[in-house]
């Protein structure tokens, strides 16, 4: 199976991944950020690097996609192809960060991977508003993350909700991270995994 786990910048994916990889035996599948080479430079100038960037994460993730299908154990991944291509490179887009031509390149590539994979089994879509986002990025200080804007975040988020409104190739969870702390509270990590079961093998 493929479990994989969306959601804004700092929503809680990578804490949420590794939970539920321990409590069910998954194999997690993070995300490249500490190797990515053009993160630094993306946040420093992100016109110039935008297309870079998410070309790397296009390649990086249908690598994962591949490997998981391959694998034949149960993964979850942190964060999904599809989140590329249907947030961030139109939202870089959209504010004049990403050039028309480089965009028409971008979604004809993401497209044509696209075609050639099967989308997760389960997609666990965190929902956080902008203050819960805007403290758990602080609470990891992340150096290239503290020039993050809030209208980025928030144009993210509402592409976010677009997204998720739409979504129709499988099975969907939406956890609002706002109610919750899994990270540290044991009742709201065993709320989260009773409606993972309930997903996964029907039992409501």
């Amino acid at each position: 199976m493929h479990i994989a786990v969306a959601g804004n910048i700092g929503a809680g994916k990578t804490t949420l991944t590794e939970l539920l990889s321990k409590h069910y035996g998954w194999v997690p599948n993070y995300e490249d950020v500490d190797d990515n080479p053009y993160l630094n430079d993306f946040y420093n100038d992100m016109q110039r690097w935008s297309f870079n960037l998410q070309i790397y994460f296009l390649n990086s993730r249908f690598n994962q996609i591949l490997e998981i299908r391959k694998s034949g154990k149960t993964i979850i991944q942190d964060r999904t192809i599809y989140e590329d291509a249907e947030i961030f490179a139109p939202n870089l887009h959209a504010m004049g960060l990403m050039s028309t031509r480089d965009f028409k390149n971008y979604k004809t590539l993401f497209d044509l991977m696209t075609s050639l994979v099967q989308p997760p089994d389960l997609l666990i879509y965190l929902k956080a508003s902008i203050p819960t986002l805007v403290n758990q990025i602080e609470k990891r200080g992340r150096e290239y993350e503290n020039s993050i804007r809030l209208d980025y975040l928030r144009q993210l988020n509402d592409r976010y909700e677009t997204w998720i409104r739409s979504y129709k190739l499988g099975k969907l969870l939406i956890v609002n991270v706002d109610d919750l702390n899994f990270a540290n509270n044991k009742e709201d990590l065993s709320n989260v995994i009773n409606k993972v079961d309930a997903h996964l093998y029907g039992l409501f």
